[in-house]
């Protein structure tokens, strides 16, 4: 008997589900998609589906719809209310096609009511260490929290789905086919040419991560670098690479703060790259004022940082605030220019790379799919999914405009004199 009232709970709240989603789907134009629902059966004749939106409890549609929000949606998910078969990056057009319906859910009575039928969730969410810090945000403490809430992870999961050197930052492509390590190597070398780097100076890499950058300028243009990180295990790993490398006499890895670097000797080039995130828009005069104070006349400062879009605005929280990237501040190109130019900086290039990051967010998502056995066995499956999706959801920001990354080329004048090439052309010659 009890078999039996669940079979038909079952079917009874798969039909509600139908229903529900026949009225909310009334006007969207996209059918590329279909959900099956939790007794088995599936709503959206579609042939060839993107992907497949999998209800794994009565109470899903119900968790979803309610009070659907960017981080509401990405909890259902990650704690396993629904999960997406096939191409997760597809799912965001549907994403935000709920986020606007937002208002609709609440004004329109026929979607109310048919919302309220909806089986409510009866279990408990595994709240699987959302950020929760203390002290002021962007203290030197609180920062130290959150990189190490973000990249103390095993480096084991992230070698699955990195390149072979680990760089954990937009690739830069000469094709759209190109695979990640090529498009790896490219982009530390354009970064290298960019900064016009010489033997026998000296570079600092703010937020070094694992050390491919410094590695690759010190092995190929002979430069003395220097790489901080906040992250202890990453340091660890990058110094045993350093002395693999046999780089160790003209590199090192320390784990500091930018703020805390001794201001005893200058560096000739200096270079920032996926750190910017972190800084926070009230810190930015005091990172540009730093970066000044570290670098010679006549030297260069490459700054590599993600962007909001100056018409973008976020309704609320973000999934990446609570889940990924704790603290972390997105802020328009045209802030960072003029926190960099009143800092003292001359502005002498910037380059978007948005389509480059899609590009390096898509085939990481699609190597952490292959290797996802072996992630939940490093990590655990909400993990899994936290990576998984909010990689996916980068990709969809990026390609929607929403997001953008760029590169910035500072200079330090020296008595008005960049001492810079009249054009770009060594970029771009190898």
């Amino acid at each position: 008997m009890a078999a039996l009232a669940k079979s038909l709970f079952g079917k009874t709240s798969s039909l509600a589900d139908a229903e529900f989603l026949d009225a909310l789907l009334a006007d969207y134009p996209k059918r590329d998609f279909q959900v099956r629902l939790c007794d088995g059966t599936t709503w959206g004749a579609v042939q060839r589906p993107h992907f497949t939106l999998v209800l794994k409890h009565p109470g899903a549609l119900r968790t979803m719809c309610s009070r659907p929000s960017e981080l509401t949606l990405g909890e259902a998910y990650i704690y396993n209310d629904f999960d997406i078969e096939g191409d997760i990056e597809a799912a965001f057009e549907f994403a935000d096609y709920l986020l606007e319906q937002e208002g609709s859910l609440g004004k329109s009575l026929d979607l109310a009511e048919r919302l309220q039928k909806l089986p409510e969730n009866s279990g408990a969410h595994k709240n699987r260490r959302p950020a929760n810090f203390s002290g002021s945000v962007h203290s030197r403490d609180r920062d130290r929290q959150a990189v190490t809430y973000h990249y103390d992870l095993p480096a084991e999961f992230y070698a699955l789905w990195l390149d072979r050197r680990m760089v954990y930052s937009c690739a830069y492509f000469s094709t759209p086919e190109e695979d990640l390590d090529s498009a790896q190597e490219r982009k530390l070398d354009y970064i290298c040419r960019k900064l016009r780097l010489r033997r026998g100076e000296r570079l600092l890499d703010i937020g070094c991560g694992w050390g491919g950058l410094i590695m690759h300028a010190a092995a190929h243009y002979g430069v003395e670098a220097v790489g901080i990180t906040l992250s202890v295990p990453q340091a660890e790993l990058a110094r045993q690479r350093l002395h693999e490398a046999g780089l160790t006499d003209r590199c090192r890895v320390e784990v500091s703060d930018y703020r805390d670097i001794e201001h005893g000797q200058l560096y000739d080039k200096i270079v920032s790259v996926g750190m910017f995130e972190h800084v926070g828009e009230a810190s930015l005069p005091e990172y540009f004022n730093r970066a000044y104070e570290l670098l010679r006349s006549g030297g260069v400062f490459l700054n590599h940082g993600i962007s909001y879009s100056a018409t973008y605005h976020r309704r609320d929280q973000s999934f990446s605030d609570r889940y990924v990237f704790p603290d972390s501040e997105l802020v328009p190109i045209n802030a960072t220019i003029r926190a960099a130019e009143l800092s003292g900086f001359e502005v002498r290039d910037v380059e978007s790379l948005r389509e480059h990051y899609a590009l390096t967010l898509h085939q990481w998502v699609q190597r952490l799919e292959a290797h996802s056995e072996e992630a939940r066995r490093i990590t655990d499956d909400t993990t899994y999914r936290i990576w998984r999706l909010y990689m996916a959801g980068a990709v969809h920001r990026l390609r929607s405009g929403r997001l953008n990354v760029y590169q910035t080329l500072l200079a330090k004048l020296s008595n008005g004199r960049s001492g810079l090439p009249l054009t770009r052309e060594d970029w771009y010659c190898v």
